[in-house]
């Protein structure tokens, strides 16, 4: 167990770094300090109370990386409930299912999500709260009532004392000699207990609800904390979605715990708009994801190695070293210029830009981890980074291989440890299915682990596809959608140049047996069913372009398609 309890890291943090900046919304005239924050969860914690949100209850969040969605989060686990974060990418039919799913009572969201959201289709939600100024939206789950009935009557004042004047009201009412670092006093909530359910991935029917104690979010926070990950005073650019483990742990929770200034970004993080955040506020460290990485890369220097100069001085020895010197600096500007280090996680790192990173002497790290984990596995930093992996595995994890191939010594990693999740939220065949009898995580990952305890991750066993702003994409949920569609037999989705494609096999005998279509329609066909799909899918997972496939895709014994015989698109 993590020593340091997940509810007074943040209590703590309030006392100890008070009249420091904390919370900035990036391109608005807003920053809060650290009592400013604490004053905030103090309202929401009344809020909390005349909404009579019991301990472990479950609030469901979703909305754009701002200050009122980290208050959010921390009033919600320092009152003892439980937070259900939610993509805010997510189609509102998985809105839906993981509001319902999580049994979340309360639910906290963006006003443009809420716009496309069903009311009746909420089923366990008793209240719901805009994230723009905590304004109680909306009652739900209550009978119809005569106008005249007296119940009906309490419940339209109810909505008037839940609304921010009348909290406000409370609050001051409750402390009247004003809200000060000795007011600061969160609930008691041992770490084993459960504190956050994120789920895997969002269509009906294969979400899967990681539970996440405190222990296994504390176990994250100080190892970012004693490893010098972060530091008190940094200033920090929150992109990745808040929803996300990575981000959640690591430009979040983990940054708050120590006093940072976070700027949270709400739009869509372009590589224009990052280099410009990065070039006003100057982050002490960044992290990304491999493909945000790779574009600026692609923007930033590609252009320049292209030139036929610059490959006649790079490719004579001495000559490179100033031009190299140079492009580092260019490459350091355009992060900002002030930052320790660049952590990368989700993914791979493309080799080409690997390869040039460590050419220049580029601070940069790969870690590696997975929601289960709360995320993190392994990480090791930029000066002790061994090239090509991802990272060192945790000295509060432990790791083997099964099933190794006695050839390339490659073999499926498994993990426990502090970081681990305690199971799928109800559902305890999923949770056998990822966790042996003896507390042995497995990954689905495939890889080798040397002496030192690097870990180098060699394939994915498993077939999710990271998006371009960390989103985990799950090709099979969006398949199995695809295979009902009209004249699709089966499909296969991968991923070419940034984009989703979905190779399809044609349902031949159902063309043939409609009188109204030929053969020569299919790609008319296609077309509407990639439409379609699209709209019932998050953004982040539509698909760009349906390739028709000759025939069936080759299978194994069991019947499953060789993913990695189709991982490329012509």
């Amino acid at each position: 167990m993590i020593q340091e309890n997940f509810v007074r890291l943040f209590e703590d943090s309030f006392l100890n770094n008070w009249e420091l900046p904390a919370y900035s919304n990036y391109g608005e005239d807003l920053t809060l300090t650290y009592a400013d924050v604490a004053k905030r969860v103090a309202r929401l914690h009344i809020l909390f109370e005349q909404c009579k949100l019991k301990p472990n209850d479950k609030v469901a969040l979703i909305g754009r990386n701002n200050a009122n969605w980290a208050i959010t989060y921390l009033a919600t686990v320092t009152y003892g409930a439980v937070v259900v974060p939610i993509l805010q990418d997510f189609n509102p039919n998985d809105v839906h299912h993981i509001t319902n799913h999580s049994e979340s009572t309360l639910l906290f969201i963006g006003d443009n999500i809420w716009e496309n959201i069903e009311e009746e289709k909420l089923t366990t939600v008793k209240a719901v709260f805009s994230l723009t100024g905590f304004n109680c939206i909306t009652l739900l789950n209550k009978e119809p009532k005569p106008e005249n009935d007296e119940n009906a009557i309490h419940e339209k004042l109810v909505i008037k004392y839940l609304q921010p004047d009348y909290i406000n009201s409370l609050f001051h009412t409750k402390y009247t000699h004003g809200f000060h670092r000795d007011n600061v006093r969160y609930i008691d909530k041992p770490n084993n207990e459960l504190v956050s359910i994120n789920y895997t991935s969002g269509t009906t029917g294969f979400s899967k609800g990681v539970m996440t104690s405190g222990n296994a979010l504390a176990g994250n926070i100080t190892f970012g904390i004693r490893t010098g990950i972060v530091a008190p005073r940094y200033k920090i650019i929150s992109f990745l979605p808040l929803a996300h483990a990575y981000g959640c742990a690591f430009e979040f929770l983990t940054t708050t715990v120590v006093g940072c200034h976070i700027h949270f970004i709400g739009k869509v993080p372009s590589p224009k708009i990052l280099l410009t955040a990065f070039s006003e506020i100057k982050p002490n460290v960044v992290f990304l994801v491999p493909l945000i990485v790779e574009k600026i890369y692609k923007k930033q220097i590609q252009p320049l190695l292209a030139k036929p100069s610059m490959r006649w001085v790079l490719s004579i020895p001495f000559l490179d070293q100033p031009v190299l010197a140079q492009i580092r600096k260019k490459l350091m500007d355009a992060f900002g210029g002030e930052f320790s280090q660049i952590v990368i996680g989700g993914a791979p790192l493309n080799a080409e830009v690997e390869e040039f990173f460590n050419k220049i002497k580029f601070p940069y790290t790969v870690g590696y981890g997975m929601t289960e984990c709360a995320p993190l596995i392994s990480y090791a930093d930029w000066r002790d980074f061994a090239p090509k992996s991802a990272g060192k595995l945790l000295d509060i994890m432990e790791a083997k291989l099964i099933n190794v191939d006695q050839s390339t010594g490659v073999g499926e990693i498994c993990v426990k440890g502090e970081n681990l999740m305690d199971g799928y939220f109800k559902n305890p065949e999923a949770t056998k299915q990822i966790i042996d009898k003896s507390g042995w995580l497995h990954t689905g990952d495939l890889g080798t682990i040397d002496a030192e305890g690097n870990i180098f991750i060699r394939g994915r066993n498993k077939t999710m596809i990271l998006g371009a702003s960390g989103q985990n994409i799950y090709p099979e949920e969006i398949e199995a959608r695809l295979n009902n569609m009209p004249y699709v037999m089966e499909s296969l989705v991968i991923e070419s140049n940034g984009k989703l494609i979905a190779l399809v096999c044609p349902d031949y005998e159902a063309v043939d047996a409609d009188e109204n279509v030929d053969q020569n329609q299919l790609e008319e066909l296609m077309e509407e069913n990639r439409k379609q799909l699209n709209s019932m899918v998050a953004a982040y997972e539509s698909i760009s372009k349906i390739q028709l496939y000759p025939h069936e895709f080759e299978k194994t014994p069991k019947k499953s398609i060789k993913r990695y015989l189709y991982s490329t698109a012509k």
